[in-house]
């Protein structure tokens, strides 16, 4: 029997947790697999080895894997198949697939401009986009950002976009927002380049708040998963192993 083992990051907000909790209910709600288990790498419960061996326990000869990460950094390349490799070799009698992070998808572009649409509405040159990312010290995720800044500025039409991030890379969310409101004639929208709510979220939250009590006119939208086009990519992968939507 096949079955299916989402792993989220984890974090230490329950409010957090919840959402990401809530999320998986409704993908797996969508797919026609009976067997479906959530699982985080860290922080919260249940973590993969939980997630994994409830799998097996219910009769899984099969498992995919579908991380619920935006791009591939540390977690991706290590952590998880460090984590994965240990059960794997506990049960070798289960098939295990993993599939790959959500990476830059046109999609995703096209969902963040259209969350930008939602929280600012009409847009004038005058405008200007900060993307704020997670951070990372893996050189790829620098890459990865310079395309996504790239293809949010084609899409919204606005020359001022730039990034900055939460940690572990330069530069970091103070210093980005000190740039991109230096001078601003327009308005300044904050997109959190994050999948759910949690700490670092709230401290986007917190930055931006601080700012527009200072008079700036400063917004922000909401994580990535209030798009419904996340739901659709993790089902998508989820469901490479040729199982029908529930309709």
């Amino acid at each position: 029997m096949k079955a299916i083992l989402y792993i989220g990051h984890g974090t230490r907000s329950k409010k957090g947790a919840e959402e990401v909790k809530a999320f998986i209910d409704r993908v797996m709600q969508r797919i026609d697999v009976p067997l479906q288990e959530i699982s985080f790498l860290e922080l919260s419960e249940p973590l993969i080895e939980e997630g994994f061996k409830r799998c097996v326990e219910r009769g899984a000869a099969e498992i995919t894997v579908v991380p619920l990460f935006l791009l591939a950094a540390g977690h991706i390349k290590q952590d998880i198949p460090l984590a994965l490799s240990v059960l794997e070799a506990r049960y070798p009698e289960i098939q295990v697939s993993v599939e790959d992070p959500f990476g830059v998808q046109e999609g995703i572009l096209d969902a963040i401009a259209d969350l930008v649409r939602e929280t600012a509405g009409k847009l004038v040159p005058e405008d200007r986009l900060l993307i704020v990312g997670r951070g990372s010290s893996d050189r790829g995720i620098q890459v990865n950002f310079s395309e996504i800044v790239g293809g949010i500025r084609d899409r919204l039409g606005l020359e001022h976009v730039s990034v900055c991030f939460l940690a572990a890379a330069e530069p970091k969310l103070w210093e980005g927002l000190e740039t991109i409101t230096a001078g601003a004639d327009g308005r300044v929208i904050v997109v959190p380049y994050l999948l759910f709510s949690g700490l670092l979220l709230s401290e986007v939250n917190q930055e931006v708040r601080k700012r527009q009590k200072l008079g700036q006119r400063i917004l922000y939208t909401g994580p990535l998963s209030s798009h419904p086009v996340i739901e659709d990519i993790v089902i998508e992968k989820a469901t490479k192993m040729e199982v029908s939507l529930v309709s």
